[in-house]
């Protein structure tokens, strides 16, 4: 295998994957950082977000672009209504049974979606999207589309959590909430805010998941294993683990198709699991153990 096929077949895929993971991963470790559990239903609220965005295209005749942004927003209010029906008055119970929670909750919005959307394949374009070809590399617009997006809302988060109050106040509340509250934050803001953020990560997660391969009613539940090894990889609650953790799931993945038959390669994301949690449950960037 020369240079140019290795990396129009795997790393190029591999990154693209890793980036989607990442999002949703930065999306768990968040929800865990500030809310202290594992949010289960995330990859359904993935899917939920790629069908509302299909739902701007289908409706308002929108492009899939021009309607990303506003599946990003009507996700991130969407997930903070879940969290007030379904989460807000278990706070004070022990953190295992919101977990559990959490799979009824991706349960009825999987059935949510088989409903509306139904439980066939969809897609946001028709026809066959051909790759440009630069130097040897092949590369579809939709990949370039998904890289750029990706480090773009890596970077504004970055920034919004360094440079704004609301993301040092969220800072605070992640290391220390009782301290963060008796120091005048607004616990309420900060949870609402955190589901907003991941919300629509995962709508951007599952969007670009939906424009690299298809639509359909499982793909969150698909990607939901990944997602959290790529979170537990790189250590729960820390934002640039989720990314490292992401590509390496999503390149790990790609290239497992090597050995193993590419229907099982979600098991490489699984054996990665496995060993972080055998060796270094606090993940490569020593986050908190999930």
């Amino acid at each position: 295998m020369d240079m140019h096929s290795f990396i129009n077949f795997f790393l190029l895929p591999g990154i693209v994957q890793g980036s989607i993971y990442a999002l949703g991963a930065i999306g768990i470790t968040l929800v865990f950082a500030i809310m202290r559990y594992g949010h289960f239903a995330h990859g359904d609220l993935a899917t939920f977000g790629a069908f509302i965005a299909l739902a701007f295209t289908t409706v308002l005749g929108l492009s899939p672009y021009a309607a990303l942004p506003l599946a990003v927003l009507a996700t991130g209010v969407f997930a903070v209504a879940l969290d007030r029906l379904f989460y807000a008055h278990l706070r004070a119970m022990p953190k295992i049974i919101t977990t559990i929670a959490s799979f009824g909750v991706a349960l009825m919005l999987r059935s949510f979606v088989q409903v509306v959307w139904g439980v066939n394949t969809t897609s946001y374009t028709r026809g066959i999207t051909r790759p440009e070809n630069w130097f040897g590399i092949r590369v579809k617009s939709h990949e370039i589309v998904t890289l750029l997006v990706a480090i773009a809302l890596v970077v504004a988060l970055h920034l919004f959590l360094t440079r704004n109050k609301w993301g040092k106040a969220m800072r605070a509340m992640s290391d220390n909430p009782e301290l963060a509250l008796f120091s005048g934050v607004d616990n309420g803001k900060v949870i609402a805010l955190t589901w907003i953020i991941a919300g629509g990560l995962c709508a951007a997660s599952g969007f670009f998941l939906g424009l690299n391969t298809e639509l359909k009613s499982l793909m969150g539940w698909n990607i939901l294993l990944p997602t959290f090894a790529a979170a537990i990889l790189g250590g729960v609650g820390r934002i640039e683990g989720a990314i490292v953790g992401g590509l390496i799931v999503g390149i790990a993945e790609e290239l497992s198709v090597l050995v193993i038959p590419g229907e099982y390669k979600v098991m490489s994301a699984f054996g990665i699991l496995l060993l972080v949690l055998l060796f270094r449950p606090t993940g490569l960037f020593r986050g908190k153990v999930l």
